[in-house]
């Protein structure tokens, strides 16, 4: 059977098709980002990334834009499926990415890179294309992971823990304003409440977690589940022994590291050791 022609000649992927109808809507009626956030009473660059797919939203900005545009309950639709639109990451991700979702709490262990949730376009484009993607697929990917970064920012956030191993924060991007760019953004998102950030010191020593990259979700039903991915492949373990052996592991890990207050301090010295681009 031949496919079915789009009949609007617009994206039949969810994140891409919210952004283009918020696009749409606000330049069919010759509204200016900066006017349309003086006219709602939000910054309107949260507008801009929104229309370009770098952020969701909010429900309420949602739901703010749905009264704005006279559309009532449209735009909520669209946002709904682009939040739950596992289809845009990996294949081999999509049953945790699916589980990250639910989660109402989640833990986290990075050995050399920062986590998708805390990171930049910027950051997430040079470490996607490090990884050997290119083009239509490396911004795709982008796109989706700067949508995990919601999960976060919204108002009912659950609670997420992580510890950076020094050399993450020793690992600059070769951008420098970008750089600091993600370090300023780590400083701000670990600001929230619902954040809590540790820096490892290398002269910590040797540890169990060493390998590899880990996520800890806890999910509604009071199981916990456990992600851990190297450069190469990633595994979900469900299994109630090893989950349990695992996170007794990131609690000796955790108390190894540097408590949230002294990590921030770590990673404001990073920042003002960061070089600043002349121009600027």
């Amino acid at each position: 059977m031949p496919q079915r022609r789009a009949v609007t000649g617009r994206s039949q992927e969810p994140r891409q098709r919210f952004a283009e109808e918020l696009r749409a809507l606000r330049t069919s009626g010759g509204t200016s980002l900066r006017q349309l956030g003086e006219r709602l009473g939000w910054d309107w660059s949260l507008f801009g990334k929104m229309e370009k797919g770098e952020t969701l939203g909010s429900p309420e900005v949602v739901q703010a834009l749905d009264q704005h545009y006279g559309t009532p309950g449209l735009l909520l639709a669209l946002w709904e499926l682009a939040a739950g639109d596992h289809t845009q990451f990996r294949e081999r991700y999509r049953r945790y990415m699916a589980l990250e979702a639910e989660a109402v709490s989640l833990w986290h262990f990075a050995v050399s890179v920062l986590p998708g949730l805390l990171q930049t376009p910027g950051y997430a484009r040079e470490v996607l294309a490090a990884g050997g993607l290119r083009g239509k697929e490396l911004e795709q990917q982008v796109e989706a992971r700067m949508g995990r970064r919601e999960l976060l920012e919204s108002e009912d956030a659950p609670p997420f823990r992580t510890i950076l191993s020094e050399a993450v924060l020793r690992t600059p991007l070769r951008d420098g304003t970008e750089w600091r760019n993600q370090l300023e953004h780590l400083l701000t998102i670990t600001e929230r409440p619902s954040v809590t950030a540790h820096v490892l010191l290398q002269s910590a020593g040797l540890h169990g977690l060493m390998s590899a990259d880990m996520w800890y979700l806890l999910l509604p039903e009071g199981r916990t589940v456990v992600y851990t991915e190297n450069g190469y492949q990633g595994e979900l373990i469900e299994e109630a022994n090893p989950v349990v052996r695992l996170q007794k592991t990131y609690d000796a890990v955790r108390d190894l590291a540097l408590p949230p207050a002294e990590s921030r301090k770590f990673i404001l010295r990073i920042l003002e050791e960061a070089p600043c681009d002349p121009s600027i």
